[in-house]
């Protein structure tokens, strides 16, 4: 059931800038983007967007989390061709990969808005994929020898470095570097492969 009254559209108008944000950053770019635009996108000042995040920080922070939303549901069973898909398709949003890296190294401040929701993205998404590494052990697809946290850990900083370096040199092959590194360590090979 919709929310109603003044707290109900509030909601909704949130959910009209991010979807809005999500498109102007993927479609042009994060350093490309102003806050302006983004506010000219959805009929309202700088300060009436500001206003339903609190900073500028902080509404790129939720464009974030709704990009981290749509993946998940994008993504169906995790699994770890499902990561590869998700890195592929984060190839046709490259602004969306720019805003990330921005704010990936912008979280290295712990009083930045971005520090806690990097601190949760690493430790839910590392542990989630710990756990589908240790699924594949029991079921006998990866040797019991390889440490399912070392391994999701591994696997996380590399699908984000690749990204950040993708950013500077588009002709890095991912994707090639993702399966290779799965197979290394785990020796299967992808369900595509």
């Amino acid at each position: 059931m919709a929310k109603r009254g003044p707290y109900g559209k509030g909601i909704e108008r949130r959910e009209q800038i991010l979807e809005a944000a999500l498109h102007t950053i993927a479609e042009r770019g994060f350093l490309a983007t102003s806050v302006a635009e983004l506010a000219e996108a959805v009929g309202l000042s700088q300060s009436g967007l500001l206003h339903y995040f609190g900073s500028k920080e902080e509404l790129f922070v939720a464009v974030l989390r709704k990009r981290d939303e749509i993946d998940v549901a994008a993504m169906g069973d995790p699994t770890p061709e499902a990561l590869i898909q998700l890195i592929r398709r984060n190839t046709q949003v490259p602004g969306l990969i720019e805003l990330f890296t921005h704010m990936q190294a912008a979280a290295a401040d712990p009083n930045h808005p971005a520090h806690e929701y990097m601190r949760l993205h690493y430790e839910l998404g590392t542990a989630g994929f710990a756990e589908l590494i240790c699924g594949i052990q029991r079921a006998g697809g990866i040797p019991e020898s390889v440490d399912a946290e070392v391994m999701a850990t591994a696997f996380m900083a590399l699908a984000d470095g690749l990204q950040s370096r993708w950013l500077i040199d588009p002709s890095i092959d991912m994707e090639f570097y993702l399966r290779q590194c799965w197979t290394r360590f785990t020796g299967m090979t992808f369900t595509g492969d």
